[in-house]
């Protein structure tokens, strides 16, 4: 009975318009998780470890910096790795490159890969995008003609220069990374993507929020994964006090979208390393982080 009004929700649902919603999409981004060798770091001895740290150091504190595009780095706690580097950039390419480039430095060979993440800054337009849908409609233009699609492109076209700042904001100078994948249920009884458009967008909105309460506390980037990872979406949280992480997450808990068609991956939490100290970490020690040190 369940999956009966489900599917009579997807027949109905938009009136005959399409019920993907329009998204607008920025930097590439690409997580890397290791973990250090420690046993065979430590038997390196001391002048050649200096010379692998400074020629270290040079490569990360450039990338930090970034032209187009940026690349921070964080020391993760708990098991699931020791070093976590997290890229920003504007194409694939770029991105194949900064993994190739990190891949020939001599500190390579004292780094185990965990896992990584491939994803692209993504902004839903739930709210625009029937009323979109409903104009085009109302000119008599059909779903999937070349003047929909070029009346579309044109409205994004729009939308990509007001959410710029969005689509392609700078690493947050923040001392603290929440890093998680999550998807939406697809199973029979409740299924996030059978659901009328008019609903989804209700209850994001209520998601949201909730978000806007943790605004100046937390700064947060969703970044769409479909096609090129194993889940959905990522979603990375930035924050001075790591207890916010836990606050937002539980709150969001409790709201329809999370509650009933949430699904989530691991969870990865790390300290902002400066590039500048990466010879600090790798003498077994937390490094320092301030605002100032991420962006000299």
């Amino acid at each position: 009975m369940e999956r009966q009004k489900v599917n009579k929700k997807a027949k109905a649902q938009s009136d005959g318009l399409p019920s993907v919603p329009l998204t607008l999409d920025g930097w590439s981004i690409l997580h890397q998780m290791f973990r250090i060798r420690w046993s065979d770091w430590k038997t390196l001895p001391s002048h050649d470890q200096q010379g692998v740290i400074k020629e270290t150091r040079s490569v990360l504190e450039e990338m930090e910096q970034g032209g187009d595009g940026q690349t921070a780095f964080f020391s993760l706690l708990g098991h699931k790795g020791d070093f976590m580097i997290f890229h920003f950039r504007r194409t694939f390419e770029q991105l194949n490159d900064a993994e190739l480039r990190l891949a020939n430095l001599p500190l390579a060979q004292f780094l185990e890969p965990t896992t990584s993440y491939l994803s692209v800054v993504e902004l839903g337009l739930y709210q625009i995008t029937g009323r979109i849908y409903a104009e085009l409609k109302e000119k008599g233009i059909q779903p999937g003609s070349p003047e929909w699609a070029q009346a579309v492109e044109a409205e994004l076209a729009e939308q990509r220069k007001a959410m710029a700042p969005r689509l392609w904001p700078k690493i947050p100078p923040r001392r603290h990374l929440c890093f998680y994948p999550m998807g939406r249920k697809r199973g029979e009884s409740k299924n996030w993507f059978q659901v009328p458009m008019k609903d989804r967008q209700r209850m994001l909105h209520e998601h949201g929020m909730v978000g806007r309460r943790y605004a100046g506390k937390i700064t947060q980037i969703i970044s769409g994964s479909m096609g090129f990872d194993d889940w959905e979406w990522g979603v990375d949280l930035f924050a001075d006090d790591p207890l916010e992480f836990k606050k937002i997450v539980y709150e969001m808990r409790f709201d329809e979208a999370s509650a009933i068609y949430a699904l989530f991956g691991p969870f990865y939490v790390g300290l902002r390393l400066p590039a500048a100290e990466i010879g600090t970490l790798l003498q077994g020690r937390v490094p320092s982080f301030t605002e100032a040190s991420s962006s000299k």
